[in-house]
């Protein structure tokens, strides 16, 4: 029996990318890719025939559409398309192609064959349902930020990735010059992810080692006497909240951090937080309504 999948595309503002991801992802969509079409954010997603009907999409654009008035921003556009059973976990990888980032990097689709040579560090990905492809402007900064703390000069680097994701920020940690990275997201999934794209990019499992867990797991990787010389953390502000006393007992007295998933209205209680635990904002990056803090600790 042929199977039939519905295609999902939801046209809407960037700034509710992870709004409309949770938003698929909790319908049961199977992955979502996503690209900037003219300033727009147009997502892509695919679902078993037989998971869902008509009604329940509909349903499902309301849903979409009340997220976005009640944040004050314009109703998205949601269209679907049933389509055969060709390769569907494949056919939304037409959607992302090759993203230079910063000025060293190039986040390189696994099933694409990369160039033989290039003047940029070739970061290999496949993402499957973790978060961090590189199109999103909090891991655009992240990487960017990255450029500035870690290179081949600072060799003895020790640093945790913190909802580590697709792995993105921990490969490319690596491949920038860092000693070792730890990385820890709570999802399985993602987990499973980053350890692929370790292996993809031919990063040694004890250069870059990854665990299930958060703050408290990071200390279980590897030697409980481990203190790090830098953080990254992309993940939402409200647990960024959380997470950052934790963050400030791993961390040497001269560490740095790197931290984003914060709106521009949710800056300021973070600053307050970090300033009250010892940390000192550096610097504050923006790109459209995100921003990205690096930070140091207060001498």
């Amino acid at each position: 029996m042929v199977n039939s999948w519905w295609h999902i595309q939801v046209l809407a503002d960037p700034i509710l990318e992870d709004l409309i991801f949770w938003r698929l992802d909790n319908f049961g969509c199977q992955g979502v890719a996503g690209e900037v079409k003219a300033s727009q954010y147009l997502a892509h997603t695919y679902l078993s025939q037989d998971k869902a009907h008509t009604l329940d999409l509909a349903a499902l654009a309301l849903l979409l559409r009340q997220d976005a008035i009640t944040l004050g921003y314009p109703a998205p556009q949601i269209q679907w398309s049933l389509i055969e059973e060709e390769d569907w976990s494949s056919t939304w990888k037409v959607h992302w192609q090759p993203q230079p980032i910063g000025d060293r990097f190039l986040v390189y689709p696994a099933w694409l064959e990369p160039p033989e040579a290039s003047d940029r560090i070739i970061l290999r990905l496949d993402p499957g349902l973790a978060f961090g492809t590189g199109y999103h402007p909090t891991t655009q900064l992240c990487l960017e930020a990255l450029e500035m703390r870690v290179s081949d000069d600072s060799p003895d680097l020790m640093v945790a990735d913190i909802g580590c994701g697709s792995g993105i920020l921990s490969i490319g940690a690596v491949q920038l010059g860092a000693k070792q990275v730890y990385g820890v997201d709570v999802d399985p999934l993602a987990v499973k992810a980053a350890r692929s794209n370790r292996d993809l990019n031919q990063i040694d499992k004890h250069q870059l080692v990854v665990g299930l867990g958060s703050v408290e797991a990071l200390t279980a990787l590897g030697d409980k006497s481990i203190y790090f010389d830098g953080i990254i953390c992309n993940i939402l502000a409200e647990v960024i909240l959380d997470l950052i006393p934790g963050m400030t007992a791993i961390v040497k007295p001269n560490s740095w951090g790197i931290l984003s998933g914060i709106l521009l209205e949710q800056a300021k209680p973070i600053a307050d937080t970090l300033e009250q635990n010892g940390w000192t904002v550096a610097t504050l990056w923006r790109r459209k309504d995100w921003c990205c803090f690096n930070i140091r600790r207060s001498q």
